[in-house]
């Protein structure tokens, strides 16, 4: 009787740990690979490069989940869909099917550096909430069998500015938010998408675009210091500060 007992318990718990596993092994570390691909919207009459970086793997993973990184400022000159890649590599070998855009085409206007910012970029960064949705759409498209529920934006700087107009265009679409150390455009006052934001060292951002402590914890906003400078947080960080942001952004996707 006490054997049938044991053997019963036994099954109980282990059908409890494999019910709440994470789809996502956070210990599992995948090779990746790279894929590139243009992608054109015949609407804006706009190539849109993107870069996909996903785990190698013979079967698919259930409920796999997207994330779509963005990334900063770069003056047109192109490949900074690449130069972000310590992010987008971490991110593909714990199972997660990565999409870096490049936003900038060598033909685009440069960036203004004077006047009111927040108004004078907005066109930059409507732009690139339009480059996000119309690959998003795509992506729906040819890969339909991805977790689009549970979708992940990730910009810095310029990139963060983009992904936080977003947030505030198309709220439904996505699930969380992470900036990094976006300077200009203000961030949702909203629980849902999640809103995250890393914080560089040297770099303030202007008046109210970051939540209040109030609005923080009425909204369960994370704004989250680093001592990490501004520029540091593509490729050219040391393998130190690298380690420090993937840990930051991995522990809060996989937290939410």
């Amino acid at each position: 009787m006490k054997s049938k007992i044991g053997s019963a318990l036994f099954a109980i718990l282990l059908l409890y740990n494999c019910t709440s596993k994470k789809n996502l092994d956070s210990y599992r570390n995948y090779k990746t690979k790279l894929d590139t691909l243009t992608l054109f919207d015949t609407g804006r009459n706009r190539k849109i490069p993107v870069a996909f970086y996903s785990p190698e793997t013979d079967q698919k993973i259930p409920g796999q989940q997207v994330v779509i990184f963005n990334h900063g400022y770069g003056a047109n000159k192109g490949n900074d869909y690449f130069v972000y890649s310590y992010l987008t590599q971490k991110l593909a070998s714990k199972g997660y099917f990565t999409v870096s855009i490049q936003h900038e085409l060598p033909t685009d206007e440069l960036l203004p550096v004077e006047g009111n910012l927040q108004v004078v970029r907005m066109p930059f960064w409507e732009r690139g909430t339009e480059n996000i949705l119309f690959v998003l759409n795509e992506l729906k498209k040819s890969r339909p069998d991805l977790d689009y529920k549970h979708l992940t934006l990730i910009g810095h700087s310029n990139g963060g500015d983009m992904v936080a107009l977003f947030a505030g265009k198309y709220p439904s679409l996505v699930h969380r938010v992470i900036t990094m150390d976006n300077r200009r455009m203000y961030l949702p006052r909203t629980s849902l998408p999640r809103i995250y934001t890393l914080r560089s060292n040297d770099y303030p951002a202007d008046a109210g675009v970051l939540p209040s402590p109030e609005e923080q914890k009425k909204y369960h906003i994370t704004v989250q210091p680093t001592q990490i400078n501004h520029g540091h947080m593509d490729n050219k960080g040391s393998e130190e500060e690298k380690e420090i942001l993937n840990n930051f952004i991995l522990e809060y996707i996989e937290k939410q």
